[in-house]
C-alpha cells in the first residue's frame, strides 16, 4: 500500500553525490511588492497603468529604500491623493518597460509562414542580462528567447515549445544558450521559476527541463553532468514542496506556491477576486498555484467549474504534472545510468515505477475512458475531460489500451474545426473553451500518435496550422492563443491576446516539419542521449 511513498522517500533520503553538493533552495529575493510596500499597492490598486505587469517590471532610478522613504513622507503630507501626482512620482523614480509589440509581417503579400517565423527569432532574442539593483529581472548568463508582447522575460514551459522551432530553423545556438540559462536558475534558486523575475521565484511551471535537455545534441561530459545535477535538484523541489498523499499512501504532486499574497503582476486583479472571500490568503495561494500550472486560469481549478473566486488549485492532483514528473524520473534514471551512477539510476527508476502505479490507479477514470485530475476533497477524478488528459501518452506513461480509449474520448469531446480545445467548458477564462493553445496542440498530436490514432493527430495538426495561417494572412501576426471553434484570435483572461509568439512559432514549425511536404512522422519527444 505504501510502495509509492517509500520509493519517493528513498530518493530524498539517499541523495546521490550531485544532490549532496547542491546548496539549499533559495527563493528569498525581494519582489517589487516586498521592496515598495504601500507605494506598490497604491500604484496597482489605483491602476495607474492599464497592465499590472508594467510597474512590476519597472527599473528603479535610485535606491529602493530612498524611493520608499520619499513616498512615505509625501503620503503623510497627502501628496499622493491625486493620481497625476502619484504617476509623476513614479515616472521620476522608475524607468518603465517599453511596450514594444512584435512587428507584424508587412502589409500586402505575406512572407511564407516559415520565413516569417525565422525572421522573428532575432526579434525575440535578448542578450545576457545583469539587471541593476532593485529591478525585478533575474540575471541570465547567456542569450535567450522571450515569448513576445508583455512577456519580456524568459519563461519556463513556453521555452520547450519555442525550442522545437529553434531546432527546425537551425538555431541550436539559441537552444543551447537558453538551456544554459535554465540550468543557471536551478543552480541559484533550487528550481526553475515561472519566469525570470523576482516575483516569479515562489513558484515554478510544468517541468519540461528534461525534455529541453533531450533536444540538445551536446555530448560534453561536463555539460551532461551539470544538467543531470540540475534535473535532480528540480525533482527534489517538487518532492519537497508539492507532495500530497493519495488514499493508498502513495505520493503524488500538485501545483502550489510559497506565498499567500496577491501576485505582483496581477495585484489588483487578485485583490478584487478575493474581495468577498472568507480566507483571502488561501485564495491568493490557489491563484498563484494556478499560475504555476501554466493554465491561468481554467475550469480545472474551480470548485463550481465556472467562477474564478471558487478557485481551489491546491485541492487538485493534476495529471499533466505527474506525467511530466514520471518523465523526469525516467530521464534522471537514464542519465544517471549513462554517467555510471547505478545506485541513482535504480532509485529514480523505482520512483518512476511507483508514480506510474499511482497515476494509473488514481488519475484514470475507467467509466469515462480518460485520464484526469484527482479531487482530494471529494476523493474522485474531477469531472470533464481536458487537454491535460493527453499527457500520459505524450510522455509514454501507461498502456496502449488506455491511451487508445483516452484518444477516442479526446477526439469526441475536444476536437474543434480549428484544432484541439483546451476544455469543453466556456467560462471566459483563457484556458477554457473555445481557446486552443499551441503547446497543448503539440502534446495532443504526440499523444494521439502514440495512441494509434494518427488520423486524429493529423487533424489536430492541419486544423491548427490552418487557423494560425488564416490569422497570419489577415493581420500578419502569430498569437499566443486562438479560438479554435471560430478560427480567430483567442480571448478571455486577465490581459489582451499577445502576439509574437514564441511557443506558437515553435509548434507551427514542428507541425510543418512533420506534416508539410516531405514531412517526417510520427512525431515523438526525443529520448535524449543514451
Amino acid at each position: 500500500m505504501r510502495r509509492g511513498l517509500a520509493a519517493l522517500a528513498l530518493v530524498l533520503a539517499s541523495p546521490c553525490p550531485a544532490q549532496r553538493a547542491a546548496p539549499a533552495t533559495s527563493s528569498a529575493a525581494a519582489s517589487p511588492a516586498d521592496l515598495y510596500g504601500p507605494l506598490f499597492a497604491a500604484v496597482q490598486m489605483r491602476r495607474l497603468f492599464p497592465d499590472g505587469k508594467t510597474f512590476a517590471d519597472a527599473v528603479p532610478r535610485r535606491a529602493p529604500a530612498a524611493i520608499l522613504a520619499d513616498y512615505r513622507r509625501g503620503d503623510r503630507r497627502g501628496d499622493w491623493r491625486d493620481d497625476a501626482k502619484l504617476r509623476a512620482f513614479v515616472l521620476a523614480n522608475f524607468a518603465l518597460p517599453a511596450d514594444a509589440a512584435t512587428p507584424a509581417s508587412a502589409t500586402g503579400p505575406r512572407l511564407p509562414l516559415a520565413r516569417h517565423i525565422a525572421e522573428l527569432w532575432p526579434r525575440l532574442t535578448r542578450p545576457a542580462l545583469a539587471p541593476p539593483p532593485g529591478a525585478s529581472a533575474l540575471a541570465l548568463p547567456r542569450a535567450y528567447v522571450v515569448p513576445g508582447g508583455r512577456f519580456r522575460e524568459l519563461y519556463y514551459w513556453d521555452s520547450y515549445f519555442t525550442m522545437m522551432g529553434l531546432v527546425a530553423d537551425g538555431r541550436r545556438d539559441l537552444l543551447e544558450s537558453t538551456l544554459d540559462d535554465f540550468v543557471s536558475l536551478v543552480e541559484r534558486y533550487g528550481h526553475v521559476p515561472n519566469g525570470a523575475r523576482t516575483y516569479y521565484l515562489s513558484r515554478s511551471q510544468p517541468p519540461f527541463l528534461y525534455l529541453m535537455a533531450d533536444l540538445s545534441d551536446r555530448r560534453d561530459p561536463a555539460v551532461q553532468a551539470r544538467r543531470l545535477r540540475a534535473l535532480i535538484r528540480e525533482h527534489a523541489f517538487w518532492i519537497a514542496e508539492r507532495s500530497v498523499t493519495m488514499p493508498d499512501g502513495s505520493v503524488l504532486q500538485r501545483y502550489g506556491d510559497a506565498r499567500r499574497t496577491p501576485r505582483d503582476e496581477s495585484y489588483r486583479e487578485d485583490v478584487e477576486t478575493a474581495r468577498d472571500a472568507p480566507d483571502k490568503p488561501r485564495l491568493w495561494n490557489d491563484l498563484r498555484a494556478g499560475a504555476e500550472s501554466g493554465w491561468d486560469y481554467s475550469s480545472r481549478w474551480l470548485a463550481d467549474g465556472r467562477t474564478l473566486a471558487t478557485i481551489e488549485t491546491g485541492n487538485v492532483v493534476p495529471v499533466d504534472l505527474n506525467a511530466l514528473l514520471w518523465g523526469l524520473e525516467r530521464a534522471i534514471a537514464r542519465r544517471a545510468g549513462a554517467a555510471g551512477d547505478a545506485a541513482a539510476a535504480r532509485r529514480f527508476a523505482a520512483a518512476a515505477d511507483a508514480r506510474a502505479r499511482s497515476v494509473e490507479r488514481w488519475l484514470w477514470s475507467d467509466a469515462e475512458g480518460r485520464y484526469g485530475d484527482w479531487d482530494l476533497a471529494r476523493r474522485r477524478v474531477r469531472s470533464g475531460i481536458t487537454a491535460a488528459a493527453a499527457y500520459p501518452a505524450f510522455v509514454g506513461l501507461g498502456a496502449p489500451g488506455r491511451w487508445r480509449r483516452n484518444a477516442d474520448a479526446m477526439g469526441t469531446a475536444l476536437m474543434a474545426p480549428g484544432g484541439l480545445r483546451t476544455t469543453n467548458v466556456a467560462t471566459g477564462q483563457q484556458w477554457d473553451r473555445p481557446n486552443g493553445w499551441a503547446p497543448l496542440q503539440w502534446v495532443g498530436i504526440v499523444s494521439l500518435t502514440r495512441a494509434g490514432r494518427p488520423d486524429l493527430a493529423r487533424a489536430v495538426a492541419t486544423r491548427f496550422l490552418a487557423t494560425a495561417e488564416r490569422e497570419y494572412r489577415r493581420s500578419g501576426k502569430l498569437l499566443e492563443k486562438y479560438d479554435v471553434e471560430e478560427s480567430r484570435p483567442g480571448g478571455g483572461g486577465e490581459y489582451p491576446t499577445q502576439d509574437g509568439f514564441g511557443w506558437t512559432n515553435g509548434v507551427l514549425r514542428a507541425i510543418q516539419v512533420h506534416y508539410g511536404p516531405g514531412g517526417t512522422s510520427p512525431p515523438e519527444p526525443s529520448v535524449g542521449p543514451q
